[in-house]
């Protein structure tokens, strides 16, 4: 080239330079660099529950980088990056030469200088113009920043494969060990990705993968990097790389998918990608025990119904054909496909996806009894032949550690929420059996029926409105005629019997429907609704009819939940959440909760201290007298089953609805509420038996019982004891007329029939046989108070009507 070709040359590249540099970034940004990290969502104890985003990023400072990592880099990319400007005009003028020898363009020459500016500040295309505009912007980047600082910047934004950004990432990725656990080999194999990530992906190409790695060995041999012996023991490795073991500590999607959607409210897409850690108010050891419980109580509904029979059969099958198989078969909540190898007298062995063995019990085999049309089962099996066959394709859960039994996946389906009943706080939360096999979240879209669930809120407005625990209702016969269209209503109790005159306590214990239609339609349907709304449920879920006390309404599980949160934290409204607080990957906090809360201490409006209180709906009267109420359907009432946890603060309702379609549960304690649901999504009977008396819920069922005595000890602090109010005088169950009334024609004599009766009354329960003896007890009785009937009540009063969907009413166990 002469002179004047070369000066021409220089004053081309001068030219461009002035055309291209007003037009570079400003590398100032490159010292705050924000990497894109995925959204984290973690427990309110620091367990990882989920994480959200395409790029998966574990930023990593060059003092945390291994040594050795950073020598196969070098050897792989740019082994004079020490050396240069940030431009290596050796490589610049090889990547020229092939160009004019061959006419393509091919990449090559870029240093790790110019991949950082191409990666943060350029695209990829393949372009002279985009090729000069790195080269310049690597000057400039190396004059405003470090050889280090800019060996960070590459170690954590180069793209490694399989959504790997970073070598953090990568080392999780490809090996599930953070990187101060890897070896040279698998520093190797790590630095000779860069160039072509899907080429030499180990899992889709393992032969290619390791040819890149022995050739990053052997490039750091030649640069003394590491020596002979260590150079043949790292060659000698093979490409041992396996789909990593789940980072997620605690299984709790349900609530990932609801934080998930409120971020993404609140910071659009970017809260997948500003590293973003979200702290929910769920407890992992509540969430794992209320995961179990769920489980455990959809598969013993589930195997009471009976055994469907194999997913599928194979004839004769080899090794080979089971593992082919099972691999097309996935987990679904804790059931596990399996093939049946071997079968005993009374036992039965089935072989794994993992290609191991387990043995299953006949206490395990037992239940299987054939399901047969028309909800029938057949006869209990003798012998495990009776049930399974070799080559039987089946499903198999471990019932502890050691032992496994034959499943199936539950056809019902679930819901469980628990909470903090002072603040509202989420503290467990299971939306249905596997949310992978539905993502339905039945906590909070499901729209059911809440049964007898829905009776204390009207028990409640019947306090409000004079009726004391100790007043007489009527359970006998009651008809609705409705007079436009000419039918009529006959709601009845489960049992089918009538129990005569009964007081209200009594009434609400044993869930009585036929007392509780006639209390409401005694306090007026009006005052039932308005009660309804003050606990948080919509008027328009609620129906303006006398079935509205049987639960002909709707309500999700948050929303029970948050009704009985009322009635353990001393009559206060609070309002359910999930986040705690939210967190930059710095640590800063961007929000942190604070809910207002129950605050038994405030004035009668809950609203001091500038409204962080939550608002008092009912009286510590009423409260006080509805807890005792709740208290004894735990004791002697429809939900006794919760007495096996040995507690005497357990408090609650059960629920039903026509025809056993939804089964409920709706218990607390002074420090947790808990709601459980069980039921078709299809709305289907779940058979006869099946009430709301077999409970699902954290301290309220076997399923969980474990879990909730430990609480007793951990949770006592936070306990209250509930007396009662100065202005009521508590003698047994009966209060006094202190208790604000507006009936006025109170006196001494006890309202209760005379010890002989007539012997036609004599047949119904009586109150008596509970009643203390009259010791000139005041008590205010309605003068609208509803007596025992000899015949059915017919009444036309439009206002009264049952509400649209109330064919019999409640149907509670007894």
């Amino acid at each position: 080239m002469s002179l004047c070709g070369a000066i021409a040359a220089l004053l081309a590249v001068l030219g461009l330079y002035l055309h291209i540099e007003p037009q570079l970034p400003d590398i100032a940004s490159l010292r705050e660099a924000k990497y894109q990290i995925p959204l984290s969502v973690y427990s309110r104890d620091g367990k990882l529950i989920a994480q959200f985003g395409d790029k998966k990023r574990t930023p990593i400072s060059i003092d945390e980088t291994p040594e050795k990592l950073i020598q196969a880099v070098l050897s792989a990319e740019d082994d004079r990056f020490f050396d240069h400007p940030g431009v290596d005009y050796q490589g610049l003028l090889r990547a020229a030469f092939k160009f004019l020898r061959t006419g393509h363009k091919r990449q090559g020459g870029s240093t790790i200088t110019m991949q950082v500016a191409r990666n943060f500040f350029l695209s990829s295309e393949k372009t002279f113009l985009r090729k000069f505009k790195e080269i310049f912007l690597a000057l400039k980047i190396e004059r405003g920043l470090g050889k280090r600082e800019i060996l960070e910047l590459y170690l954590n934004k180069i793209y490694l494969g399989h959504h790997a950004y970073g070598v953090a990432a990568a080392a999780q990725v490809y090996f599930g060990k953070p990187l101060q656990e890897l070896n040279v080999s698998q520093f190797a194999l790590l630095a000779g990705l860069p160039k072509a990530p899907s080429s030499y992906n180990p899992f889709t190409a393992p032969k290619k993968a390791l040819g890149r790695r022995n050739f990053v060995l052997q490039r750091m041999r030649s640069l003394n990097f590491i020596g002979d012996e260590e150079l043949q023991t790292a060659l000698a490795q093979p490409v041992n790389v396996e789909s990593p073991p789940s980072t997620v500590e605690l299984n709790a999607p349900y609530v990932a998918e609801m934080v998930r959607n409120q971020m993404v409210e609140l910071y659009g897409e970017d809260a997948y990608v500003n590293g973003y850690k979200v702290y929910a108010t769920v407890d992992s050891r509540l969430q794992n025990a209320a995961e179990r419980s769920l489980q455990l109580a959809l598969h013993e509904y589930d195997e009471r119904h009976g055994y469907r029979g194999p997913i599928a059969h194979l004839d004769r099958p080899t090794t080979e054909q089971m593992l082919e198989k099972l691999k097309t078969l996935e987990k679904i909540g804790d059931t596990y496909p399996a093939v049946v190898v071997t079968l005993g007298e009374k036992s039965a062995q089935v072989r794994l996806n993992s290609s191991s063995t387990a043995d299953i019990p006949w206490d395990g085999l037992k239940w299987a009894h054939k399901q047969l049309p028309d909800e029938r089962i057949g006869a209990a099996p003798r012998s495990a032949k009776d049930v399974l066959q070799i080559g039987d394709v089946v499903r198999v859960r471990k019932v502890d550690e050691r032992t496994w039994a034959l499943t199936q996946v539950p056809t019902v389906e679930g819901a469980l929420v628990a909470l903090a009943p002072e603040s509202g706080a989420i503290t467990a939360l299971q939306g249905g059996f596997d949310f992978f096999h539905s993502k339905y979240n039945r906590v909070t879209q499901a729209h059911r029926q809440p049964g007898s669930g829905f009776k204390p809120i009207v028990y409640t407005a019947a306090l409000e409105q004079g009726y004391t625990p100790a007043s007489l209702l009527s359970d006998t016969p009651f008809v609705y005629v409705d007079p436009w269209l000419q039918t009529e209503w006959r709601p009845h109790n489960y049992s089918g019997k009538f129990l005569g005159p009964i007081r209200l306590r009594e009434a609400l214990i044993h869930s009585t429907n036929l007392a509780s239609v006639r209390l409401l339609n005694d306090m007026g349907v009006d005052k039932a609704i308005e009660a309804a709304t003050r606990f948080g449920l919509p008027k328009d879920q609620l129906p303006a009819g006398l079935s509205l006390v049987l639960g002909s309404g709707s309500a999700t599980p948050l929303q029970m939940a948050r009704v009985y949160a009322v009635f353990a934290n001393g009559g206060f409204l609070v309002q359910p959440y999930f986040v705690e607080r939210v967190e930059t990957q710095e640590g800063a906090r961007l929000f942190e909760a604070s809910p207002p809360l129950a605050c038994a201490s405030c004035d009668a409006s809950g609203n001091a201290n500038n409204g962080k209180n939550a608002p008092r709906i009912i009286s510590p009267q009423v409260h006080y007298l509805m807890n005792s109420l709740l208290q004894d359907v735990v004791r002697r009432g429809t939900a006794r089953q919760a007495l096996e946890l040995k507690r005497n603060d357990i408090a609650g309702k059960t629920g039903t609805t026509n025809e056993q379609k939804d089964a409920w549960f709706n218990g607390y304690t002074p420090a947790m509420v808990a709601v459980s649901w069980l039921g078709f999504d299809a709305s289907l009977p779940l058979g006869k038996g099946e009430t709301g008396a077999m409970p699902l819920c954290p301290c309220g069922s076997t399923s969980c019982g474990k879990r909730c005595k430990a609480s007793r000890n951990s949770n006592s602090r936070n306990r209250r004891t509930l007396s009662a109010p100065r202005s009521i005088q508590i003698r047994g169950y009966w209060p006094t007329r202190t208790i604000p009334t507006p009936y006025s024609n109170c006196s001494s004599k006890m309202p209760y029939p005379a010890r002989k009766r007539p012997k036609r009354q004599a047949q119904a329960a009586s109150p008596r046989r509970n009643a203390p003896p009259n010791r000139g007890w005041k008590h205010c009785s309605s003068p609208n108070l509803v007596r025992h009937e000899q015949s059915p009540v017919r009444t036309s009063a439009p206002t009264a009507g049952p509400g649209s969907g109330a064919a019999h009413g409640d149907r509670e166990h007894r």
